[in-house]
């Protein structure tokens, strides 16, 4: 541990402080966000919302022009990035779900962001190993099963431009990567995954302990 250990834990008051003091009230967003929350416990997957305004900060930040989602849900992520690309941007979305992607088009529409999106449904991996050796990526974003997480990185690094980012979600897994009792599959995919990253001399990287952990990754 840090000698000066520089975090806080949030309360609920002060959880809801941070959300009403960033750029994370938007009605578009709010409403898909709300639709999702139907879906009962599985609306979980859903990124939070301090976490969409950051990846889209970064995206326009970093001067994004081509991008890919791994894991697109109900397309708030999608939402919050494509937005972040300029007019002529373009964002890649891969995911398996049919029904859960449908939502997300239809926001995709109303936000005036569809026609910079492309989805793809199928396997992730053989969307990003289709891709032809000359497509690159200026931002990513991996959000899907956990166990294909090094799969996803490995085939994004080797396309992403030379200080281009990747955000990985749910890198703390609730607190199980730090808990040696927990060993399922997902779990020490995770924790692989983050040793390896932490030592990977291709990349500068850091963990932030936003919504489920939030790792970035800049290309060297």
């Amino acid at each position: 541990m840090a000698e000066h250990a520089k975090y806080i834990a949030l309360t609920p008051k002060l959880y809801d402080y941070l959300i009403a003091h960033g750029h994370n009230d938007d009605p578009i967003r709010a409403e898909l966000a709300a639709e999702t929350a139907k879906l009962g416990a599985i609306s979980g997957m859903q990124i939070a919302a301090e976490q969409g305004t950051l990846m889209a900060i970064l995206a326009a930040a970093s001067g994004a022009r081509s991008a890919v989602e791994v894991g697109t849900f109900t397309g708030y992520s999608a939402l919050c990035v494509a937005r972040a690309l300029p007019s002529d941007g373009k964002l890649l979305c891969c995911d398996v779900n049919e029904q859960w992607t449908s939502v997300g088009r239809r926001y995709w529409e109303r936000a005036g962001v569809a026609s910079k999106i492309t989805l793809k449904l199928g396997p992730a991996a053989d969307t990003l190993k289709a891709l032809p050796a000359s497509h690159t990526f200026d931002f990513a974003f991996i959000d899907a099963d956990k166990s294909s997480y090094a799969i996803y990185y490995e085939e994004i690094l080797k396309r992403l431009r030379p200080s281009g980012l990747i955000l990985i979600d749910n890198v703390l897994w609730s607190g199980a990567v730090a808990d040696e009792a927990k060993q399922d599959a997902d779990t020490q995919a995770l924790r692989k995954l983050n040793d390896f990253i932490a030592k990977d001399t291709r990349v500068e990287a850091v963990m932030l302990g936003i919504a489920d952990g939030l790792t970035i990754v800049r290309k060297k």
